[in-house]
């Protein structure tokens, strides 16, 4: 006799809990759930070292309730998070930040999402918790010495005596025809203790008392006059190695905490409002000259020279007269092509340079914007290198020096 068996005969007869049928393969266990599934059983389980796929069909599982209960719970999560939040950014504490609005869906939406996660874990654990009737201290299957190989290399079917439709002899005989390794009976354990140990229950009375000790400290302190400093529970937070704005700062010349702008610097997103530079604007009119940051130069002439024969050349063509190779295509194709302006027209020779950027950036009649694909700075040196074409078909001896000049007599 065992140790379990004999404290269960000095506590005197136990009624039966069950009957535990023992297999060696989960092939014989899922056929013997089927078999207790189809006669009608309700309080019944199996026990296996691994997940067996099939079992909760073979069993007649039906889906549980905790998806339904966490789906609930998340939006009661979200609805909560965007309601905090609206009430307090845009109702209790309303807070403007460089003219933006009190309340927005994208400024809110990690911390509804957050609290949406927040209740959902919170609902999966306790919801399985009670659905599984956790926490469990003891169970009858825990004297049962075999069923400890449940862990390693044996399957367990076990049918309560609490179902409506156990009986003792005819529960037997249908484990029976399962042909079971073993077939045992489980009493209600009467080992076991069903109430919490006292060295417990004092533990956790003065672990909760213990906690509260800091948070009465807290409320006391706030709430009376003293003449020492006061509780800095967070030391980190109430000290921050840093100096606040319009405050003074030791470290510089000028004792100012809040520091000037560097000379010559630029606030982001500002530098593109020089109308000169990135529209060829100068107040209402088109810019007559290049911007300040754009130098005339052989090397400026190059780039542009460069960019004008990869996005303008196939179309203007090399000299800028409008037969480029898409042009002479378009004419063998015979395809009603309307031919690209051909740049030493006097119209052309006489626009301004600001408006000559412009219909590089933004295009003009069939000519696409090349603003996305060229650089401010380039498309400038395209047109300083256009100029430099148109200039160089409408020159005359005025226009030489004086060796020039010589060397053409």
């Amino acid at each position: 006799m065992s140790d379990t068996q004999a404290i269960q005969a000095e506590a005197g007869p136990a009624p039966l809990h069950g009957l535990l049928a023992e297999y060696d393969n989960p092939t014989a266990l899922v056929r013997a759930a089927k078999k207790v599934r189809d006669a009608g059983y309700a309080h019944w389980d199996t026990f296996t070292p691994f997940p067996i796929h099939g079992i909760e069909r073979a069993m007649g599982i039906r889906m549980t309730r905790l998806p339904w209960l966490v789906f609930v719970a998340a939006l009661i999560g979200l609805a909560n998070g965007v309601l905090l939040q609206f009430l307090t950014n845009a109702w209790d504490y309303k807070w403007l930040v460089s003219g933006k609005p009190f309340w927005s869906w994208p400024a809110n939406v990690p911390i509804a999402f957050e609290m949406t996660i927040l209740y959902s874990a919170f609902a999966a654990l306790g919801g399985m918790l009670i659905f599984n009737n956790l926490p469990l201290p003891a169970h009858p299957l825990d004297l049962k010495e075999r069923f400890a190989r449940v862990t390693d290399d044996r399957f367990f079917l076990l049918i309560e005596a609490r179902d409506g439709k156990f009986d003792e002899v005819d529960t037997r005989r249908l484990l029976e025809s399962t042909e079971p390794l073993l077939l045992d009976e489980v009493l209600e354990d009467r080992v076991t203790s069903d109430k919490i140990p006292r060295a417990l229950i004092y533990t956790l009375i003065v672990a909760g008392a213990a906690s509260l000790v800091p948070f009465a400290a807290f409320t006391a302190a706030r709430a009376r006059h003293s003449e020492k400093p006061r509780i800095h529970a967070i030391w980190d937070m109430d000290f921050q190695p840093k100096f606040k704005a319009q405050r003074a700062n030791p470290l510089f010349d000028d004792n100012r905490a809040m520091r000037k702008p560097v000379a010559g610097t630029v606030a982001t997103g500002a530098l593109r409002d020089d109308d000169h530079m990135y529209r060829g604007r100068v107040g209402d009119a088109w810019a007559t000259t290049y911007p300040a940051g754009v130098q005339v130069t052989e090397e400026t002439l190059r780039v542009g020279r460069d960019k004008y024969n990869v996005f303008c050349a196939p179309c203007h063509g090399f000299a800028g007269e409008g037969d480029g190779m898409v042009h002479k295509r378009a004419e063998t194709l015979g395809q009603g092509w309307v031919p690209p302006s051909n740049l030493h027209q006097e119209y052309l020779r006489l626009q301004p340079v600001g408006e000559l950027f412009n219909s590089i950036t933004n295009g003009v009649r069939n000519m696409p914007a090349y603003g996305p694909q060229i650089e401010p700075d380039d498309r400038w040196a395209i047109v300083m290198y256009v100029r430099a074409l148109q200039r160089s078909r409408a020159s005359g001896l005025g226009d030489l020096s004086e060796a020039e000049r010589s060397g053409l007599k």
